[in-house]
C-alpha cells in the first residue's frame, strides 16, 4: 500500500473513532435512588437517559440476578412507572409483556420514575425497612435494551438518619453516595447496603485493601475475627497466585441465611453474636471462604454459559457442580490450610456432605450435571415435596467429587500436581488469556492434561448416577472411610420435627420410611404423640426408648384436616462414612496427605 493511502486510512479511522467517542460522551445513564419512607418497603428510582437515538427505546428489568440461579421476575415489583422528557413533558410509554417497557424517545432523552416494592429480606432480593436498605441492582435498575455495555452512574439518597453505605462499586471523587460502573454487568454485580453500618478494622493482602462492613454485626471479638478472615483471604489468593481486583468488601446484610458472590465483594447474612463457640465460628469461616473463593471460581473461572449473561431468560449450565460444588470443596481446604480448623473438623465437613448425598434416594435418579442444569426449576438444594426424592444437591455431591478428583490427580502425578493446578490453569488460560468461560469438554481436558491420564472413571460420577467408590480414591491419600451399614439404636419413623412457637411441625420425611409410607409429609402439624402434646426436642429421646415393631399414634393436621395416624416403627441401617487415617501408609500416601492438608506448595507463594 502507498504511504498516501496509509495516511488516508489513518485519518479516516481517527475521524471515525472521534465521532464515536463524541457520540458515546453524549449518551449518559444516571440513576438516583431514594428511600424517604423506609417503612413502606419501597425504593424510589429516577433514571435519566440522555443522547440516545431512535423514536423509542425499550427498557428492561432482569428476570434474575447472577449468583442466584432462580427466576425472580423483578419487573413484577415495579410500581408507579412514569416517563417525561428533559422539559418535564409527559412522554408516552407502554408496558410490554414480560420484563420491558417501551418509552417514546423523540427528543433523544427521557427521564423515568418508578418505585420498587420490596417484599422479602433476603440476600437474593432487594429489601428496605426502617433499619437498612439493601439494593440488589438487578432488582432495582432498568437497562436500555442493547445497551448492557453502557457506563452507569448511581447516586444514593439514604434515609435522613442513615450515615453510610457499603458496595464494591467505585466512588465518584468528591460526591458522597455516588458511584460509577463501566457497564451494567458490573452494576448488576455490585449490591449496595445503606444504613448505620459498622465497619470492622480494614486489612491488606499484598497491598490491596479489604473491608468488612455490616448492619448490626453483633458483639464478638472483632479483631480476632478480622485476623482470621485475613488468613482466609491470604490462603485463597496463594492458591491462585493473583489478586484481580483493586479493593474488596464483605457486606454483612444482617442475620439470616445465604450469601452471593461478586467480582470484588460478597453479600452475606451475618450475625457475629454466635461467633463464641468453635462450631459456630467454623461454620461462619467456611461460609465466608466459600463466598470469597467465588470471586475466582464462577466470577472469573466460569462455565461459558455464565457470561455474557442472559438477563431476559437466565443462563443455564451443566457445570454448577464446578462453580458451586468445587467452591464448597475449597471453602473447607482454605479454612484448614489457614490453620482455622483441625484435621478431624475437615474430615467431618466432607462426611456431612457425603451423608447428605448418600442419604437421598435422588442419588439413584439425578446426576451432577442434571442437578446443575435443572436448578432453575428444582432450586439449589433440589425439588420439594415428593419430588424431593428424585433430586440431589450439587452442594453435597460436588465437594465429594472434588476431593476424589484432587486425590486422583495427586496420585497419578506422584503428588507433583493437584486440583489447585487445574484451577490455576483455568484462571490463566480462559480468564486471563482467552477472556471467556470454558466448555464442559475444555474443563475435562484441562483436568486430564494436568493429571497426565484419562479421568473417565471420576467423570462418570459427574454425568451418571454410578455408585461412588470413596475407598478407592481416599486410599490414595492414606485415608479410609467406613461404608459398613450399621443399625441405628431405637425405633425409626423417618421424621425430622421442628418447633415453631408452641407447635411442632414436620420439617422432613425420609423417603420410604414408616412415616412416609403412612402418608405423612412436610409441613404437617403434629398435635399429639401417644396422646401427649409434643415438644420437638423431646421426640428423639422418646424414640430411642422404643424398638422396631413398636407403634406410635399421632394426631396431625394436614391442610385443614385433622387426622389420626398410626406408625409402626422400623429399623434404620446407615453407613457412617467416617473418614480416618489408615495406620499403614506408604511414602506417596503420606506425601499426598501432608501436602493436601497443608498445601505446602501454595504456602511458598504467600
Amino acid at each position: 500500500m502507498r504511504v498516501a493511502s496509509i495516511r488516508y486510512v489513518i485519518v479516516a479511522i481517527l475521524l471515525f473513532n472521534t465521532f464515536n467517542s463524541l457520540y458515546a460522551q453524549k449518551s449518559t445513564i444516571q440513576f438516583v435512588v431514594s428511600m424517604e419512607k423506609p417503612a413502606t418497603h419501597t425504593f424510589h428510582v429516577v433514571m435519566n437517559c440522555k443522547g440516545f437515538r431512535g423514536d423509542s427505546m425499550d427498557v428492561k428489568m432482569p428476570v434474575w440476578s447472577p449468583g442466584y440461579y432462580q427466576r425472580l421476575d423483578f419487573a413484577n415489583n415495579v410500581q408507579n412507572f412514569e416517563a417525561t422528557d428533559p422539559l418535564s413533558n409527559i412522554t408516552g410509554w407502554r408496558k410490554i409483556p414480560g420484563n420491558a417497557w417501551r418509552v417514546s424517545n423523540r427528543s433523544g432523552s427521557f427521564i423515568l420514575s418508578y418505585d420498587v416494592k420490596t417484599i422479602r429480606s433476603f440476600v437474593g432480593t432487594p429489601y428496605l425497612d426502617e433499619r437498612r436498605g439493601y439494593i440488589l441492582p438487578a432488582g432495582v435498575f432498568l437497562y436500555p435494551a442493547g445497551e448492557i455495555h453502557h457506563p452507569v452512574t448511581v447516586t444514593i439518597k439514604p434515609y435522613s438518619t442513615w450515615k453510610n453505605a457499603a458496595t464494591g462499586l467505585d466512588s465518584v471523587a468528591g460526591k458522597q453516595f455516588t458511584y460509577v460502573a463501566p457497564d451494567y454487568d458490573i452494576l448488576y454485580d455490585s449490591p449496595i447496603l445503606v444504613g448505620n453500618l459498622e465497619e470492622l478494622p480494614e486489612f491488606f493482602v499484598k497491598g490491596i485493601p479489604h473491608r468488612f462492613i455490616a448492619y448490626k454485626p453483633g458483639d464478638f471479638d472483632k479483631v480476632s475475627f478480622i485476623n482470621d478472615l485475613k488468613k482466609i483471604v491470604q490462603t485463597a489468593t496463594a492458591i491462585m497466585g493473583d489478586i484481580p481486583y483493586k479493593h474488596y468488601t464483605f457486606i454483612g446484610i444482617g442475620p439470616g441465611a445465604g450469601g452471593i458472590e461478586h467480582l470484588n465483594s460478597a453479600t452475606v447474612s451475618f450475625d457475629g453474636s454466635n461467633q463464641n463457640l468453635q462450631q459456630d465460628r467454623l461454620k461462619t469461616y467456611f461460609f465466608l471462604a466459600h463466598e470469597y473463593f467465588h470471586h475466582y471460581n464462577v466470577k472469573r473461572i466460569r462455565p461459558i454459559e455464565l457470561g455474557p449473561f442472559d438477563y431476559d431468560n437466565g443462563s443455564r449450565t451443566k457445570m454448577l457442580w464446578v462453580s458451586e460444588g468445587l467452591s464448597v470443596y475449597y471453602e473447607y481446604m482454605i479454612v484448614k490450610r489457614a490453620g482455622l480448623c483441625t484435621e478431624d473438623e475437615l474430615f467431618n465437613a466432607f462426611r456431612s456432605n457425603i451423608l447428605a448425598y448418600e442419604g437421598k434416594p435422588g442419588r439413584l435418579y439425578q446426576s451432577l450435571t442434571e442437578s446443575s442444569y435443572e436448578t432453575w426449576s428444582d432450586g439449589p438444594f433440589g425439588r420439594t415435596g415428593d419430588e424431593l426424592n428424585k433430586t440431589i444437591s450439587y452442594y453435597d455431591k460436588g465437594p465429594a467429587v472434588g476431593m476424589l478428583l484432587d486425590f486422583k490427580i495427586r496420585h497419578e502425578t506422584k503428588n507433583k500436581k493437584s486440583l489447585d493446578d487445574v484451577m490455576r490453569t483455568l484462571y490463566q488460560e480462559f480468564y486471563q488469556q482467552k477472556k471467556r468461560g470454558f466448555t464442559e469438554d475444555e474443563f475435562r481436558q484441562v483436568c486430564e492434561r494436568v493429571a497426565g491420564t484419562s479421568l473417565a472413571n471420576v467423570f462418570d460420577y459427574v454425568s451418571t448416577t454410578k455408585e461412588v467408590d470413596y475407598k478407592k480414591y481416599l486410599q490414595y491419600a492414606g485415608l479410609d472411610i467406613d461404608t459398613t451399614s450399621q443399625e441405628i439404636p431405637g425405633g425409626w419413623w423417618g421424621i425430622s420435627a421442628r418447633q415453631r412457637n408452641d407447635s411442632v411441625f414436620i420439617a422432613n420425611v425420609d423417603w420410604n420410611s414408616p412415616a412416609w409410607n403412612a402418608g405423612l409429609r412436610q409441613r404437617n402439624w403434629i398435635l399429639e404423640i401417644d396422646g401427649v402434646k409434643p415438644d420437638a426436642s423431646a421426640i428423639e429421646p422418646v424414640l430411642k426408648n422404643k424398638k422396631p415393631g413398636d407403634k406410635v399414634d399421632l394426631v396431625v393436621i394436614e391442610g385443614n384436616e385433622k387426622k389420626n395416624v398410626s406408625i409402626v416403627l422400623g429399623k434404620k441401617m446407615e453407613k457412617p462414612f467416617t473418614i480416618s487415617r489408615k495406620p499403614d501408609m506408604n511414602k506417596l500416601q503420606k506425601d499426598i496427605l501432608e501436602s493436601w492438608l497443608s498445601d505446602s506448595k501454595a504456602s511458598k507463594n504467600k
